[in-house]
């Protein structure tokens, strides 16, 4: 079938209408061509989609640069350039708050974005051994399959760790658990790289010495994970070095644990603290909320500001390593942590908290709808809340616009994962 494509989805692919006026969601394709598509699914509603020729190109089309684009499911939009991408997050953004929230910013920001290449400081990578493709395949999962993509190289991830990839398939073969070694997850920092062997069963010596001359002769830190993440150990070198990342405009470094939730691109995440706290501008003698605070990511830079700060958040493991970065830098005096189960807060609670002058919101996907249905009249006047899903943070925008007695001041698309539909947004509201 011809198709007219008219928009991107909130998964990278092409939105069209067939003749019949259903819609068609077509992978590969981008806004304003015309492709001959074949349908893979069929549902009442919808059909899906994959573009098998382009026959009038898009402008902003360019030739991807992985080789597996296409077959693996890390990626979306390798095909588009970067001023199409980023036109269609800001365009998402901007259509899930009107629809969902019924809201509009005053301002649009301007977008944060940084390298679209080599960016990737986090990621989960999984282990299978495939006979038939002679052996071990370390990688991402194909698209819309449980399979593991035939991956050489990967083009977000950093070239020195994009290097490992064939050297891990070897070195995986190599081991007597190969078949019992599901997933090894990537965490990086300024200064070293740490692999978690996610292991279910022991290693035996000739295992660990093969993993002890990997960690050695790639300068990496290896870890093992035999249960859920808490699990997880240093295995070579003991003691591991330092896992952290700097903060540089603030004077402050942030220590993590490889299983612990950060930021994927630090670059990007730089940038996103600065905007972040610039608009929040917190002063001295301020009393500062930070929710979904995570390691103190946000907290520290607002305390080194002087306003003082109470991070919430529901993970007791971060809270403890929050205080632990506080006080390593200094700043133990100014910002406190609390064990919080946000998602069930209520006014009551949130009354004991409080008062907030402002409140940083950093949720996960799921939104901090409780968190704004707490929230009093008479406090905060200025809340700036960071989402990585526009449709949860339309909704809460709803509610703090119709219900709250807040304005939509601004708003605007951070760039967090480039060459995917991953949407990251930041907004800033006040009081009337």
């Amino acid at each position: 079938m011809i198709l007219r494509i008219e928009s991107l989805d909130a998964e990278g692919r092409g939105v069209a209408r067939n003749d019949d006026g259903k819609v068609v969601f077509v992978e590969g394709a981008l806004p304003g061509e015309q492709v001959e598509a074949q349908t893979l699914r069929s549902k009442p509603s919808f059909d899906l989609a994959r573009t098998t020729a382009v026959l009038r190109p898009a402008s902003g089309r360019r030739t991807p640069r992985c080789a597996v684009f296409g077959v693996c499911g890390g990626c979306a939009t390798q095909h588009a350039d970067a001023r199409t991408q980023l036109a269609a997050k800001q365009r998402w953004l901007e259509d899930c708050l009107a629809r969902l929230g019924k809201v509009r910013p005053d301002v649009m920001l301007p977008i944060v974005y940084g390298e679209e290449w080599g960016y990737r400081h986090r990621a989960r990578l999984t282990v299978r051994r495939v006979a038939k493709k002679g052996g071990v395949l370390v990688g991402f999962h194909e698209r819309r399959s449980s399979y593991v993509a035939d991956m050489q190289r990967c083009e977000v991830l950093p070239a020195r760790i994009s290097a490992l990839l064939p050297e891990l398939r070897v070195l995986v073969e190599s081991l007597s658990i190969r078949e019992r070694l599901p997933q090894i997850e990537l965490a990086l920092g300024d200064a070293s790289d740490v692999l978690v062997f996610r292991n279910l069963e022991p290693l035996t010596g000739d295992d660990e010495a093969r993993l002890r001359a990997f960690a050695a002769e790639r300068g990496v830190s290896v870890w093992l994970q035999p249960g859920g993440p808490a699990s997880a150990t240093p295995f070579h070198p003991v003691p591991p070095p330092p896992l952290d990342y700097a903060l540089p405009e603030f004077g402050v470094r942030i220590a993590f644990l490889p299983t612990d939730f950060t930021q994927v691109n630090h670059a990007v995440n730089r940038v996103l603290v600065a905007r972040a706290v610039r608009l929040l501008d917190p002063r001295r003698g301020e009393t500062v909320g930070d929710l979904f605070c995570g390691l103190g990511n946000f907290s520290l830079p607002i305390a080194r500001l002087g306003a003082r700060v109470l991070g919430l958040e529901g993970a007791a493991g971060l809270v403890e390593r929050a205080r632990q970065n506080a006080a390593a830098n200094g700043l133990q005096q100014a910002a406190s942590f609390v064990a919080e189960d946000l998602f069930r807060i209520d006014a009551a609670r949130f009354a004991q908290l409080g008062p907030f002058d402002k409140l940083l919101i950093d949720p996960p996907r799921e939104g901090a709808v409780e968190v704004a249905k707490a929230l009093p009249e008479a406090w905060p006047r200025r809340i700036v809340y960071v989402s990585c899903d526009p449709a949860t943070l339309a909704r809460d925008a709803g509610l703090l616009v119709h219900q709250k007695g807040f304005t939509l001041a601004a708003a605007g698309v951070v760039n967090m994962f480039p060459h995917t539909a991953h949407v990251e947004s930041i907004a800033l509201f006040e009081r009337r």
